[in-house]
């Protein structure tokens, strides 16, 4: 895991977005962490949430990407913050798309705010990446690309999200290997739940431990239970 990683879990730990307890996900399970990317409520989360998502962008696409896509409504931020600190931390100026939930039948019309795939003049694509916080069925990204590539300029190449649990999807592969041998995307994570793991076995982490004797036996329950690779 590297250093970057590592401040990340502990970012997420400071402003409340990684909890460890006891809590049940949308689809049913019982699991003892849960991500909360409506916890970054202030600038200076949003400031630093971006400059994590820019590393990991750069670290895993260079500068070979043109826009930003963030699904409606969570992506939203996460493009905007990620655009801002690449452009401020990187050198990288890159545009940002994001959709509406109902498309606006008055003043500039359409699904699309920002920059408008229409007006890409180059002859490849745009190469577009699309931002998510935690990626579980993939739902938004199988509701995205056909927004992205309707008209032909554009090329959804990858997905960016915070992090990677790891667990099983629609059939027994994990979401982000579905989105990506379906859909043919390069999917990054700023971290994987293998991380935090990771993070728990450290001198650091077990001042979690010490609060909760069980979570990283029960850490390591859910992963087996419903952990894909």
């Amino acid at each position: 895991m590297l250093d970057y990683q590592t401040d990340f879990i502990r970012f997420m730990l400071s402003a409340g977005a990684l909890r460890f307890g006891d809590f049940t996900t949308k689809s049913g399970r019982k699991t003892p962490y849960f991500i909360n990317t409506g916890a970054y409520r202030t600038g200076a989360h949003l400031d630093q949430l971006g400059a994590f998502y820019a590393r990991a962008i750069v670290e895993a696409h260079g500068n070979e990407f043109d826009n930003l896509f963030g699904p409606a409504y969570k992506g939203i931020p996460l493009a905007v913050a990620g655009a801002t600190s690449l452009f401020r931390n990187h050198g990288l100026d890159i545009t940002v798309t994001f959709n509406r939930k109902e498309a606006k039948d008055h003043g500039e019309g359409g699904l699309l705010v920002g920059f408008d795939y229409k007006n890409w003049t180059a002859t490849a694509p745009c190469r577009v990446l699309l931002i998510e916080d935690v990626t579980t069925a993939g739902t938004s990204v199988r509701e995205s690309l056909p927004l992205i590539e309707a008209g032909g300029k554009a090329k959804a190449i990858g997905l960016v999200v915070s992090v990677d649990r790891m667990e099983k999807g629609a059939g027994e592969r994990p979401a982000l290997r579905e989105i990506r041998e379906d859909f043919g995307l390069k999917t990054t994570a700023i971290v994987s739940v293998l991380d935090l793991i990771a993070f728990l076995e450290t001198p650091e982490g077990g001042e979690y431990l010490a609060r909760d004797a069980s979570l990283l036996e029960r850490m390591r329950a859910y992963r087996a239970e419903y952990g894909a690779v």
